[in-house]
């Protein structure tokens, strides 16, 4: 999560000071950037994506299950165990904002090949099982977007009282924040910018028998600390692009799907122990970040300005930093950028002198309109030629739909070379390796689908905000309607669909632009009449035109089939499952309100369908999850060093023991035996696989519309 320096970080008080010259600098530092590296061009695909993990304790006898507060301490012994091994496939694990929580990585970026897309999956299995291997027997750890319990009694092990100095809750104790010294000072200097703990407020799901709408119309569930925000989880997916224009253009595009796919993935209907009338997390976090004054969240009179603060800490934000993006950075989208940018002047006047376009100016300008949440004693005035600090102070703690992300500083002259890249964030996570690894291969090879076939899913960011409402209502996969784009392909091909349709004449581009309807989450993804082919066939069309080899389809396909079984309501979202489970359990009183056991009964389910242990064909159909165990997720390596004489004899010893008379003295251990001990999952056959190419072969994709429209299967072998 953001930017982890070793350090003492400064008080808000302290800070103050330090500013304006971090803001200032921080632009600096980005011109420096952009004239370095602007011209970088033809960086193959890669791509990787970021889980983050719960770490919760289960007590079976009393039915109850609580945070473990040992993320730290897990982290450190994945960390020690991945570099021991030095292993050809490994993971990376980082730190997250609670001291229950871990983020996993793959150790390598995916490579743009189509056999990429079936790895991602290996992968997050793999990461799930060595995380299994450093808990203890009586933890888990779910891909669960919030814990059902956060805030409620004694929800944390080892117990302790809520409150502490950095965020002073009434109800999560301090000890839930990671120990690292950044984590409590961005929570306590957001608290303290802000003037006030944050007041995050979800509204409250009526049933039947619940208590609060009888003495109010509009009940919430109150919150009243980051941790109930940050210490959501969630699946982010990053992409380097062949240069700056490409992570530009698909910085736009995806802000896009954004709300689609925060819909597609709803995995949050429970929070503070009640059941929430929304499905998702994201305006639960962006309250609990909300660092804005009262005056520059239109609350209160301006107060007197204080020239330390950006804007005179007065000057109007219309949203959190956590938030849907206020303006698109393609020169080709400034039409459909029409809501308010708040802007700061000097910067942006700044930007403009070094040569930076107005587009991308006014991008960082309004990033930049944000003061520096932390800042590291004696490390404020530093080399901009030199270092990206005190950008990335800034840019990281922007947490938008998407982040746009320069090239980064290498370390030295071995650092592996890195690209411009655009960062999707805004699917909740899974609870299975299966659904991540779909959503993630579902949005790479949107992208490919974007720069191959010329597509454009630009919408007024007003609608995309709209968007972004809608996708937090209950079941909005099904209830909803979205704002989309009517014709996304490109004029010639756009020609030829409305000739497919009987009485419809092509529209000339100025009224082509200016389309937009409400769709269904089915019509946008599987396609509407002749005029919209949808998302799903247009993958399915991507994976033609490369040549996608049989392997990697087998699975691709699954992904698919998933993403569109989940659009027409055939299964479920995790959130509605998980509702469903709530209204089903014994012990549920129609009253909103999720107890300890069913917290731990709902745990467990999760738990145990992401091992494998638990069929669950209401999420995913017929696909069955492998099971998942902590053992052999190791590499066993070959060694060849010499044995010393007493080991020598103790080994053969006991393997005289083992064998028996019928074996042989110096027999081997029996198929069964060698089973047992190499439990884990054999690598796949390595298998040829096409590059995700991005060259675009327009003149082919008329034809290939034209089949998936008669065949409605979207890919023919």
């Amino acid at each position: 999560m953001g930017l982890l320096k070793i350090g003492t970080p400064l008080h808000w008080e302290d800070s103050l000071e330090h500013c304006n010259y971090v803001r200032l600098h921080g632009i600096h530092q980005f011109i420096a950037t952009y004239r370095r590296l602007r011209h970088l061009e033809n960086d193959r695909l890669f791509y990787g994506d970021e889980i983050e993990y719960s770490l919760l304790k289960l007590d079976e006898r009393q039915k109850t299950v609580k945070l473990s507060l040992r993320g730290p301490e897990v982290m450190e012994s994945l960390r020690q165990s991945e570099q021991v091994i030095h292993a050809f496939r490994g993971c990376t694990w980082h730190q997250e904002y609670g001291s229950w929580m871990l983020e996993g990585t793959p150790d390598l970026p995916y490579g743009g090949y189509t056999m990429s897309l079936a790895s991602v999956e290996q992968n997050m299995r793999l990461r799930r099982g060595r995380l299994l291997s450093a808990l203890l027997a009586d933890e888990v750890a779910p891909t669960l977007v919030s814990f059902p319990l956060m805030g409620v009694g004694d929800f944390v092990s080892p117990s302790a009282p809520p409150g502490g100095e950095a965020s002073e809750s009434d109800f999560v104790p301090d000890t839930c924040i990671n120990p690292h010294p950044r984590f409590a000072t961005l929570t306590g200097n957001i608290r303290r910018r802000r003037g006030g703990k944050v007041d995050i407020r979800v509204p409250l799901y009526e049933d039947v028998k619940t208590p609060e709408f009888k003495s109010s119309k509009d009940p919430q569930i109150h919150m009243d600390c980051m941790a109930f925000g940050m210490g959501c989880c969630c699946l982010q997916v990053t992409f380097q692009a062949s240069d700056i224009e490409e992570s530009r253009l698909l910085y736009d595009q995806l802000a896009v799907l954004a709300p689609i796919m925060m819909a597609l993935t709803a995995a949050t209907p429970i929070v503070k122990g009640r059941l929430a009338a929304t499905d998702v997390r994201w305006s639960l976090i962006s309250q609990s970040v909300d660092d804005r004054t009262p005056a520059e969240r239109g609350e209160a009179p301006s107060a007197a300005p204080d020239s330390r603060m950006a804007g005179g800490g007065v000057r109007r934000q219309t949203k959190s930093r956590y938030d849907s993006i206020s303006c698109y950075i393609h020169p080709g989208s400034n039409s459909y950028s029409d809501i308010p940018c708040e802007i700061d002047d000097d910067l942006l006047a700044l930007l403009q002198k070094e040569g930076i376009d107005d587009t991308l100016a006014r991008h960082m300008a309004h990033l930049f309109t944000r003061d520096p949440l932390v800042i590291f004693e004696g490390l404020v005035e530093v080399d901009d030629s030199a270092t990206t600090e005190h950008f990335e102070s800034i840019q990281s703690t922007n947490w938008q739909t998407v982040r746009w992300k320069p090239p980064p500083m290498k370390a030295n002259a071995c650092s592996p070379h890195v690209g411009w890249r655009t960062e999707f964030r805004s699917m909740e996570v899974q609870m299975t390796d299966f659904e991540n690894a779909a959503f993630t291969a579902f949005i790479v090879i949107v992208t490919r689908a974007i720069l191959v076939f010329n597509l454009t899913l630009l919408a007024p960011l007003s609608k995309v905000d709209e968007n972004m409402k809608r996708a937090h209502e209950l079941d909005a996969v099904r209830r909803q309607k979205f704002w989309f784009r009517k014709h996304i392909l490109p004029d010639d091909t756009d020609d030829f669909m409305a000739k497919q349709c009987p009485g419809q004449q092509p529209l000339n581009a100025e009224a082509k632009a200016s389309q937009f309807e409400e769709m269904t989450m089915d019509e946008i993804m599987n396609g509407k009449s002749c005029y919209f082919p949808g998302l799903v066939p247009l993958c399915y069309a991507y994976l033609e035109h490369i040549g996608c080899d049989e392997t990697s389809f087998r699975r691709i396909d699954e992904y698919l089939k998933l993403i569109k079984a989940r659009a027409t309501g055939h299964q479920l979202t995790p959130a509605t499952w998980m509702r469903n489970f709530v209204h089903s359990h014994r012990d549920y009183q129609m009253d909103s309100v999720v107890s300890d056991s069913i917290a731990y009964d709902l745990v467990t389910a999760c738990n145990d369908i992401a091992l494998g242990k638990r069929a669950c064909p209401e999420l995913l159909g017929e696909v069955k999850i492998e099971p998942i165990t902590a053992h052999g997720q190791y590499e066993t390596p070959l060694y060849g060093e010499r044995l010393g004489p007493e080991d020598r004899r103790g080994l053969l010893d006991k393997i005289m023991k083992r064998a028996s008379e019928c074996d042989g003295t110096f027999s081997a251990p029996s198929s069964a035996g060698l089973r047992r001990q190499t439990s884990g999952n054999l690598p796949p056959d390595r298998e040829f696989s096409h590059t995700l190419s991005e060259r675009s072969q327009q003149g082919g994709l008329a034809m290939r519309m034209e089949e998936i429209r008669e065949s409605k299967e979207g890919y023919k072998n």
